[in-house]
């Protein structure tokens, strides 16, 4: 039998916590053709989620796959992310959580499908007949990183830089 990642549990444990301390959960993920968000959305390869409560409805965080729907611009989406392409995890008012090794992509970012794109996708494949692959054992994963705080996006007078904000490894 194969042994199941930490990856999920570790990603459920600090959404636990985010939520137990009142902080918002954020994930930053990489986006590619097995991740279903809106596509407008989408900055170099990669999305950030809010996953609170309150910004989701029917959350399943599942040891393969992050479900859940969420709405953007004002119209529902169902947003499904793979697990091995969550690169990080993170409370929304403080930083903390956890970064994660960046796994090589199975498919190009620009194979991303858009919400409607994959609609039409699955409901074609629903009707196509096709053989199931064989199945390759996967890869183990890298051990992960240590527990980071997103860098503060201030300039020197404590105004917003206009960069993105990253995540800083601290011991």
């Amino acid at each position: 039998m194969q042994e199941i990642s930490t990856k999920p549990y570790l990603l459920r444990a600090l959404y636990e916590w985010c939520t137990d301390n009142g902080f918002t959960p954020h994930i930053a993920v990489r986006v590619d053709n097995r991740t279903r968000v809106p596509r407008q959305f989408v900055r170099d390869g990669e999305i950030v989620l809010n996953i609170s409560f309150e910004a989701t409805s029917q959350l399943q965080m599942g040891n393969e796959m992050i479900e859940f729907h969420a709405r953007f611009s004002g119209k529902s989406h169902k947003i499904e992310v793979p697990v091995s392409n969550v690169l990080a995890i993170y409370a929304r008012e403080n930083g903390q959580g956890m970064a994660f090794p960046v796994e090589s992509p199975p498919g190009d970012a620009d194979d991303v499908l858009s919400s409607e794109d994959h609609e039409e996708a699955e409901a074609h494949e629903a009707h196509a007949v096709r053989e199931a692959p064989a199945e390759e054992p996967a890869a183990p994963l890298a051990p992960l990183a240590p527990v980071a705080t997103r860098a503060a996006d201030k300039d020197d007078e404590g105004g917003n830089k206009g960069g993105k904000g990253h995540l800083k490894i601290v011991k």
